[in-house]
Parts: structure tokens; C-alpha cells; sequence
């Protein structure tokens, strides 16, 4: 009788571990058999458990974040409904309005000098709409400037007094106008809030402070060296204060899309997508995002600022057929510019590496580089 009992027990448990393998398998289908229904109780503690703690990590960046019906903002910087009747931007800053725009004027010269313009107006005219549709929605006290860089970098930029710059790789990098708005948005809220100004008002401030040690100090001008060792400090305080702008950055260019229309989602959803992207392919990261990579730190705050002080909306705008069309469009005009700086019979520039391959020794009379000049006696010449 015992012999009958210790079989039977053993079929029973070779029965529940068949079974527990069964429904832990993850390519498995369901149990057809009522015969695994006893050994259900065990599988179940040990296989949700790592399912329920991964797949709301995974899940979170792809979902967009609930928003409250109604916030309760803490000051006005937290009040979209108060944007442009605030006081955002202020602080110690040396720069008037009006010498700020004169500065950012001499410096968008040097940039047009340097940089190619894309000059299409359906290009140009549809980012500086979107653009002014930004700024209207904003903090700005200033005119703003916009113009698109002939540059495949994904990158963007806005220099003190509104003058702003997109680059076409990163209209092309952008999957939808609120993504390319996104950041447009982020790069207006450094002139909004005076970052530019503020910086230099920084860094002269701490200049004026080193002259009494360069002038009273022991040895009189032998306190210059001391000047230049204070110099290296400096950058360390702006990239505090660099860091402390690019939060605010990100705080308010998610109000101005948001007051603008667009999805502040999308915002999250591109520094996603550049994040992966750099796991993938380390040393991808834009140019925009190279000083302060979208980090999951800086993408949880975005969230949270998106839950905390942006009421939800019926309706956002996150792409347009009009968006479709200029991407595409740039990107043909892109193309032919390639083809063009390729095409055969084009003057190149040969560096002086390439000619010194071409030419091993500096003196030899039996080169056969045609290009390159020798001289001959004259046959009447006298020796």
C-alpha cells in the first residue's frame, strides 16, 4: 500500500513540475489539459513577478504622461495662462534689451558669414511660422529672427536678441512638428530668460572682481599669474549656472508648446528616441543635446513638469501634412546639394598631406605628378 502511495505522490509532483515548466515557458500556449490545474498555485508566485516590475519601466517613456484636468500653480512662472505678463528673465544681468539685441546682431553676422542659408522660401517660410507661433506664445520681449543653417548636424540655436538658427538636419532628425517645435521651443527659452546675457554679465562681473587682486595684490602685476589661475575656475561656474539654464529651458519651452497647441509628449518622446539612439551608437548624440545629453534624470523631470503644472487639453497638435511636405522637400534640395559638391570636373582642394604622398622627395626631377611646376634652363641661356 505504501509502494501504490509513493508512486502515485511521485506521478503528482513529476505532474505539477511539467506543468510549472509549461506555464513558465514564454513561447508557450495554453495548458489544453485539466491535468495542470492542481500545479497553477506554485508557477504564478515566481513568473509575474519580474513582469510586473520591467514592463512599467519599459512602458513609461512610450505612454503619454496623465495630465490633470485642473493644476494649481504655485507662482506665476508655473501659470501658463500668465505667459508673456511675467517676470521671467530677470535677475543681475548688465545688458539692456537693446544692447542685448545689438550683441546678438554682431554675432549672427559671423554666423551668416560662416554658415550656408537655405534659401527656399517654402523651407523658410514654414520654419519661421512655426517658429513666430512659439515666440507669440512666449516670454519674449524681444523680435525674433529665424533662419534655417544648411547643415546636416542636428542642431539649433538662439543667440541673445532673438536671433535664431535651425539647422536642416535636425528638421530632417524630427519625426513630427511637435518634435522639431519642441526643441525650437527649449532654444526660445534661453533668450526669453536671458541666459546669453546673464552668462556674460557672469563672467565680467567676475573679471571686474580680479582687478584689485591684479593691481594691489603682492608683487603688483606678478598678481596677473593669480588672474589666469582664477580664469580656470570660471568654467566651472558657468557650467553650474549652464546646467541651472538648461532646466529652465526645458521648464519653460514645455509651457510654450504647450500654450502654442502642440503635445508637450513629443518633447519627451525625441529625447527618448536620441537616448536610444546613442545606446545603440555611442557618439550619435546631436550637437543640440552634446553639452547635456537627454539624460533619464532630465526626461523624469519632464514628466513630472508635464503632470504638475500643464492642465490636460481635448485636442493637441502633434503633426502636419505641411510638415510632411517641407521635410521632404528639404530633403530633395539636400540631395542635389550633395550631388552637385560631388559631381565630376569640380575644382577640389588638395591638402598638403595629399601632395606630399604624391611627391616623396621634395627635389625629384623625375616626378611624374603633372601638376605639379618645375623649372627648365632656357637652351640660349649661358651657364
Amino acid at each position: 500500500m505504501q509502494t501504490i502511495l509513493r508512486h502515485t505522490l511521485r506521478l503528482a509532483l513529476m505532474t505539477a513540475y511539467a506543468a510549472g515548466l509549461a506555464f513558465a515557458a514564454p513561447q508557450s500556449q495554453d495548458p489544453p489539459t485539466p491535468a495542470q490545474d492542481p500545479a497553477k498555485t506554485p508557477p504564478p508566485a515566481q513568473q509575474p513577478a519580474p513582469t510586473q516590475t520591467q514592463a512599467p519601466q519599459q512602458q513609461t517613456g512610450s505612454q503619454p504622461v496623465q495630465q490633470k484636468d485642473t493644476v494649481t500653480p504655485k507662482n506665476s512662472k508655473e501659470d501658463v495662462e500668465a505667459i508673456g505678463n511675467r517676470s521671467v528673465g530677470k535677475g543681475i544681468n548688465l545688458y539692456s534689451l537693446e544692447r542685448e539685441i545689438s550683441l546678438g546682431k554682431g554675432l549672427a553676422q559671423e554666423v551668416e558669414r560662416s554658415s550656408k542659408l537655405i534659401d527656399d522660401p517654402v523651407v523658410t517660410e514654414y520654419v519661421n511660422r512655426v517658429g513666430q507661433n512659439l515666440v507669440r506664445n512666449s516670454d519674449a520681449r524681444v523680435p525674433f529672427t529665424i533662419k534655417v543653417i544648411d547643415s546636416d548636424e542636428v542642431n539649433a540655436f538662439a543667440l541673445p536678441g532673438g536671433f535664431f538658427y535651425v539647422n536642416s538636419g535636425l528638421i530632417l532628425r524630427a519625426q513630427e512638428e511637435s518634435e522639431l517645435a519642441g526643441v525650437m521651443a527649449h532654444e526660445i527659452s534661453h533668450v526669453t530668460a536671458r541666459h546669453g546675457t546673464k552668462n556674460a554679465t557672469k563672467g565680467e562681473l567676475m573679471q571686474l572682481a580680479t582687478i584689485p587682486l591684479i593691481l594691489l595684490g603682492p608683487g603688483g602685476w606678478a598678481g596677473y599669474g593669480l588672474y589666469q589661475g582664477l580664469n580656470l575656475a570660471i568654467p566651472v561656474t558657468y557650467l553650474k549656472f549652464s546646467r541651472d539654464a538648461e532646466r529652465e529651458a526645458d521648464f519653460l519651452g514645455l509651457q510654450y508648446m504647450y500654450k502654442a497647441g502642440y503635445d508637450p509628449n513629443s518633447y519627451v518622446t525625441f529625447f527618448e528616441r536620441i537616448q536610444a539612439d546613442e545606446k545603440r551608437r555611442p557618439g550619435t548624440i546631436p550637437k543640440v543635446f552634446s553639452t547635456h545629453p537627454p539624460t533619464p534624470e532630465r526626461i523624469e523631470n519632464t514628466q513630472k513638469e508635464i503632470a504638475r503644472i500643464l492642465p490636460a487639453k481635448q485636442e493637441y497638435i502633434v503633426t502636419t501634412s505641411e510638415f510632411d511636405t517641407v521635410k521632404a522637400r528639404l530633403r530633395n534640395i539636400m540631395f542635389s546639394r550633395k550631388v552637385n559638391d560631388n559631381a565630376p570636373g569640380k575644382p577640389t582642394l588638395r591638402t598638403k598631406t595629399e601632395q606630399s604622398k604624391k611627391q616623396p622627395t621634395g627635389n625629384d626631377p623625375t616626378s611624374a605628378d603633372d601638376d605639379r611646376p618645375t623649372l627648365k634652363r632656357r637652351p640660349d641661356s649661358q651657364p
